[in-house]
């Protein structure tokens, strides 16, 4: 992002708290699947914000899109899960939260990683050998991805 021009705050779930996501135009969010969601930290603030967020009135009936908003989400997962299924469920988790706010989500990205702690959770699960994940290559599509998205919503 900062490649092409970006300017970035990054934080932690627990330094966001006091964040208010309509000050930006871009706001990122990401999470690992953690038995097919965000983890708990993650869900109770996102849980939290739309609490607040709609004791501010921001969250209105069939969820109006609010010009220059935009949201892009990730995900990470890996190991003997089920593959990408497992993890989307995280991702439209974390993705109707801002559909919610009016938001215009223009991205949901999933990366896989390796599983550390277990070489056979590692390698004999149905992603395969998934050591040494993401790679350069993984890596390079993420890269390009992001320079194309970022690029298409500075112009």
């Amino acid at each position: 992002m900062r490649k092409k021009g970006a300017t970035l705050t990054v934080k932690k779930v627990d330094e966001a708290e006091r964040e208010d996501f309509f000050n930006y135009n871009r706001v990122c969010i990401g999470a690992p699947s953690y038995e097919f969601l965000p983890p708990l930290p993650m869900m109770d603030f996102l849980k939290r914000k739309l609490t607040l967020y709609r004791k501010k009135g921001y969250i209105k009936p069939c969820a109006p899109k609010v010009p220059g908003k935009n949201a892009i989400i990730f995900c990470t997962y890996s190991g003997p899960h089920t593959g990408i299924d497992e993890v989307t469920t995280a991702g439209k988790y974390m993705r109707q939260v801002f559909g919610h706010l009016g938001f215009d989500v223009k991205a949901e990205w999933y990366v896989m990683g390796e599983f550390h702690g277990s070489e056979e959770l590692g390698t004999k699960g149905r992603l395969g050998d998934i050591r040494g994940r993401p790679n350069d290559a993984g890596l390079a599509k993420i890269e390009n991805g992001t320079a194309k998205l970022i690029s298409s919503l500075m112009s």
